[in-house]
Parts: structure tokens; C-alpha cells; sequence
């Protein structure tokens, strides 16, 4: 009786000793994986459906875990990466976000309207520095049938965006309809001179 509990006691503790190789055996192993694959880190995937060309925010993304050995510079890592942005393809709940899917969003204030650059020359002078969100009228002097002629081109055109400010201002993107940017363009390559006046007061 005595020696059958003895083996028994050496059993377990043979038992006890194989598992915390085992063990041990395995945590090595994870930690080796581990190394090798660099660890883990965060990147973003959609929270739910992203339709196409609308603006993401924030609560439209959630993280995921991936390892850092798979991680590549497509990959947005950062929710300021997707700021301001919009997807070029629709997404749905879980798909990874990478940043060819994406593209500056354009503030158009109109989806059906176009943004047409004015770029400061010695043909197109602005009379002001312009700044986003301020409204310009275009004036335009050609000649035309022979006769010389200065008329307003546009009014009230909204400013999208400005390029650079003080000496390194060098032009501004303008929202027009379709119709309005073939005017604009043409009148850029053909026009004698523009001069682009500043419509509204304030900053």
C-alpha cells in the first residue's frame, strides 16, 4: 500500500514537472512568434458602412490588431490620417482602410459644381489676397471683333481654398458650375488680362 502510493506521488509530481516544460516549452515559442512577427499594432477599419465620396469621421472607424510584420504604409495607423477625407470606394463594416481608398475631400459646396484654379500671373492679378470662403469677382479685358472691351466675367464666385499668403500667395481654387469652368478656362488661355477683385469685407 505504502510502495502503490509512492509511485503514485511520483507520478504526479513526474506529471507536474512534464507540464511545466511543456509549458514553459510553449511560452517560448509564443515569444519567439512574437519576435518574429514584431509584435502587434493597431490600424483602422470601418465601424459600418462608408458610402463612396462623403466625408469620414471619426465614429465611422474602429481599430484592429494586426501584426506589425504585416503592417505596410498603406495601412491608417493614425485617425488624423483619415481626416478630412473621403473613401473613392464604398466600405462596409470591417473592411481595412488603406490610403490609396482615399482622397482629400473637396468642400464643395455644391457635389455638381467644379473647382476651376486661378493662379496669380502677370496676366491674372488679384487686388487683395484672397482666403477661403471669401467671394471674388472676375474681371476680364479682350478684345473682341477688334474692339478692346473690360466686363464682369463672374460675381460673388465662392473661394474654395487659397494657395500660400502674403508674398508667397499664388492663387485660389474657385467652385463654378460645369458651365462656368468651361467660361473660366477658356477665358485663362484667351483673355488679354483678368483682375480678380475681393467681393466681400471682412478678414
Amino acid at each position: 500500500m505504502l510502495e502503490a502510493r509512492r509511485r503514485a506521488a511520483i507520478f504526479l509530481l513526474l506529471a507536474f514537472i512534464l507540464a511545466a516544460v511543456a509549458g514553459y516549452l510553449v511560452l517560448e515559442k509564443v515569444k519567439q512568434l512574437n519576435a518574429e512577427l514584431g509584435g502587434m499594432i493597431e490600424i483602422y477599419v470601418a465601424n459600418g458602412n462608408i458610402p463612396a465620396r462623403e466625408p469620414i469621421n471619426t465614429t465611422q472607424l474602429t481599430k484592429m490588431e494586426i501584426p506589425q510584420k504585416f503592417l505596410t504604409s498603406s495601412h491608417i495607423t493614425s485617425d488624423s490620417d483619415s481626416s478630412g477625407q473621403v473613401s473613392v470606394v464604398p466600405l462596409k463594416e470591417g473592411d481595412i482602410i488603406t490610403s490609396n481608398m482615399l482622397k482629400n475631400h473637396s468642400n464643395l459646396l455644391n457635389e455638381n459644381n467644379r473647382l476651376v484654379a486661378l493662379i496669380r500671373t502677370d496676366k491674372v492679378v488679384f487686388d487683395q489676397e484672397v482666403s477661403a470662403l471669401d467671394r471674388i469677382d472676375i474681371i476680364v479685358s479682350q478684345e473682341v471683333d477688334g474692339e478692346k472691351k473690360t466686363e464682369l466675367l463672374m460675381k460673388d464666385v465662392a473661394v474654395a481654398y487659397a494657395q500660400g499668403t502674403g508674398e508667397n500667395f499664388a492663387g485660389v481654387a474657385v467652385e463654378v458650375s460645369v458651365n462656368d469652368a468651361t467660361k473660366l478656362i477658356h477665358i485663362q488661355h484667351y483673355a488679354d488680362h483678368i483682375r480678380v477683385l475681393k467681393a466681400n469685407a471682412g478678414n
